[in-house]
């Protein structure tokens, strides 16, 4: 009998697991999704005197320059989220937002082109959402830009950052709006406005405003804080082997050990840097006129290369001198000061103040790569001329600097921000885990069983659904399938704790209880249910118990609903939005009834199904339901405990079960049953289980009818 349980059960799990594995990869060949707007559309935005340019071949967004300076850069970009950050949305569906930056990186706007998540197209509707989208205006791409919510303040310093105001309710769709609207426009600001490339793995190095050492112009070339490169008539000369110009340069043929060279590079933000340099004057001149977060630095020649030629124009880029960090280059703009020569410093022939655009993410601390260009000319009508770069490698000492720690990703924040409702809900599992691995003791009391049961429901009604919002949905498998569809990962699932906590815990009680662990314990929709019935029993509604043909018309038909579900999922994701409406969840959990009346009227009816029908619709109409009863076919063990008894001849708990989980012949129907724990206590009660009470009262006659067994384990 063993052997036939184990193949029964092997065979159980194979076709559970072939049914999971088509649920999740049916038709996975959807096209991948793109922007839907054109030039015109943009343009019908934006009228005179801006004008929209066509989209460059490497970036799908439009340039917007001013008919007021045709010639010049673009004052802003606009773009489709869609085409540069499809991340999915709760429900699989990526949000498409019209992005608008200006040059610096600022949002100019952000509309809502489309959007399907679930809460905000019923339940609270678009506008909490709209009202969302529209704190963006005026902020820098700069700043740390992060969500709150209704759960707690958000670790870290705020001055550091911009936190939105969240939506409640709507936690997980708006952080993975935020994540849209920051990867889209990081991409276009990397792309087209000088922000740093992908490369950079931390927020970059800030100056420790108080930190001043007093320190000569020598001292601080001698420790690197000033950056130094040399370069001899003969050095220079090897730059320029491989040229038509090499060995034309007379006066370093005679001169080989004389100066062509000498470089200077001072990163200004520093105080010890900037007041050795420009002097105490000369620094707070520069702090006055510099934009916040600006990087200026000195840089300071001598030799026969000059830093600028007469035809230098102030305020406009120095052309023989450039900077790149991490592969990125950085535009370098003069300053407009006039430096005089440093203190104690060796001799300088000409020096300039520059600093990069206000956003540059520029890590001041970490490596820079200065390339001067070095000039030579062969003939004087037709000259042959020739460049060499000459590179001077600059990293000011990290004393000077602070190293703010790298901001944890969004999802990672949502995980900070409810950590303790997860400490909570954890607790919750734990006890629960408890419970069902021992449930002899809390079983075998009638009284105890329903304290602990009521309490437990009202917990996972109250504090997981409507505070916490973990109410698992079948729109979190139609999202997955979505997803999955067009070739994406399930990352956005990280935007919502609780939900994946639940999630994992329910997966892992599939191998070891079955599905009745969510579906029994932790649905807040189900506990509702449960507690409506009970007060209707206390009103004397009487439960009524379906035939049983209908019964089992009725069970497989949540199975087809599942089915088609899926289907419209991976086919026509439109309709599946519209069909997953068939679960009351958003309606009496997520919005808590604040709802549309024919939404309203549809849960309230099936709650008043359940005081005549008991959990009618779990058992009879729910697709989540149905997909737990098939990860429940996983389960390795027939944990709850059974006599030969039981069924023939006793009826006790077949006829006690609220489920109709137990077959007549007293076998558990682990598909139907919630894990009410009914039976194991009646199993272990000599006052309630037939054949321990015969036991008791007549051994010789339970005996001879074969109504006891050995005992139950004590585990049991």
């Amino acid at each position: 009998m063993d052997q036939n349980h184990n193949n029964a059960g092997y065979m159980r799990r194979t076709t559970t697991l072939n049914s999971l594995i088509f649920l999740f990869t049916l038709l996975l060949s959807l096209p991948a999704l793109a922007g839907s707007l054109t030039r015109e559309d943009i343009a019908g935005r934006y009228g005179p005197p801006l004008q929209v340019g066509e989209q460059p071949p490497d970036l799908p967004a439009w340039p917007i320059r001013t008919e007021l300076q045709p010639d010049g850069p673009p004052i802003y970009w606009a773009f489709e989220s869609i085409d540069l950050a499809p991340i999915p949305g709760f429900e699989g569906t990526p949000f498409n937002l019209l992005i608008t930056l200006d040059g610096e990186g600022r949002f100019i706007d952000v509309e809502v082109l489309h959007q399907h998540e679930p809460v905000f197209l019923g339940g609270l509707g678009p506008a909490p959402l709209l009202e969302f989208v529209q704190q963006y205006k005026g902020l820098s791409l700069k700043k740390n830009i992060t969500v709150s919510s209704a759960y707690g303040d958000l670790p870290g310093d705020n001055n550091k950052r911009v936190v939105l105001d969240g939506v409640t309710k709507a936690t997980a769709s708006v952080r993975i709006l935020n994540q849209t609207v920051l990867t889209a426009g990081l991409d276009v600001a990397r792309a087209k406005l000088g922000f740093a490339p992908l490369v950079q793995t931390g927020p970059p190095a800030v100056p420790k405003p108080d930190m001043l050492e007093r320190k000569t112009f020598n001292q601080l070339v001698e420790e690197g804080a000033i950056g130094h490169l040399h370069l001899t008539e003969a050095e220079v000369e090897k730059l320029f082997a491989d040229s038509e110009v090499a060995g034309w340069d007379d006066y370093a043929n005679e001169h080989p050990d004389a100066t062509h060279l000498d470089l200077y590079v001072a990163y200004l933000n520093v105080p010890t840097i900037g007041r050795a340099v420009l002097g105490d004057a000369g620094y707070e001149e520069m702090r006055d006129a510099l934009n916040t977060d600006q990087h200026v630095w000195w840089v300071g020649t001598h030799g026969r290369s000059t830093l600028v030629d007469p035809e230098f124009v102030r305020g406009t880029s120095p052309g023989n001198l450039s900077l790149v960090q991490g592969g990125a280059p950085y535009e370098l703009r003069d300053f407009d000061l006039d430096p005089q020569q440093p203190e104690n410093a060796p001799p300088i022939d000409t020096a300039l103040v520059l600093r990069a655009a206000p956003l540059s993410a520029i890590d001041p601390a970490g490596k820079q790569e200065f390339s001067f260009s070095i000039r030579r000319a062969r003939g004087q009508f037709h000259p042959i001329v020739a460049y060499r770069d000459a590179k001077l490698d600059y990293a000011p000492p990290e004393r000077y600097f602070d190293r703010p720690p790298a901001p944890p990703p969004d999802w990672l924040l949502g995980w900070m921000d409810r950590a303790d409702e997860l400490i909570v809900i954890g607790v919750a599992l734990l006890v629960l885990t408890v419970a069902l691995a021992r449930p002899r003791w809390l079983s075998v009391s009638a009284r105890r069983l329903a304290i602990f049961r009521n309490a437990f429901l009202l917990f996972t009604l109250v504090y997981l659904g409507w505070y916490s919002q973990g109410q698992l949905s079948i729109v979190h498998l139609t999202g997955a399938v979505k997803t999955l569809a067009k070739g994406q990962n399930l990352a956005s699932f990280l935007y919502d704790p609780v939900a994946l906590l639940i999630i994992a815990f329910t997966l892992i009680t599939f191998f070891v209880w079955g599905r009745g662990t969510f579906c029994g314990w932790l649905c807040p929709f189900g506990a509702l249910q449960d507690l409506t019935t009970q007060i209707g029993r206390k009103l004397g509604i009487k439960q009524r118990r379906l035939p049983k043909g209908l019964a089992q018309v009725l069970d497989r038909g949540r199975y087809v609903i599942l089915l088609v579900l899926v289907a419209l999922a991976a086919l026509l994701p439109q309709w599946a939005e519209k069909g997953v409406e068939v679960e009351p969840f958003k309606t009496a959990i997520t919005v808590g009834f604040d709802r549309e009346w024919p939404f309203v009227i549809y849960a309230v009816a099936l709650l008043i199904a359940s005081l005549f029908v008991y959990k009618f619709f779990c058992r009879y109409l729910c697709p989540l339901g149905a997909f737990m009863a098939l990860g429940g076919k996983l389960r390795f063990l027939n944990w709850l405990p059974r006599r030969s008894a039981c069924g023939t001849p006793c009826q006790t708990c077949r006829h006690r079960c609220q489920y109709d989980a137990i077959e007549p012949t007293g076998e558990i129907r682990y598909d139907d049953c919630f894990q009410c724990l009914d039976c194991v206590g009646i199993y272990h009660d000599e006052k309630r289980c037939a054949p321990l009470l015969l036991m008791r009262k007549n051994p010789q006659a339970a005996q001879r009818l074969g109504m006891v067994d050995e005992p139950a384990p004590a585990n049991r």
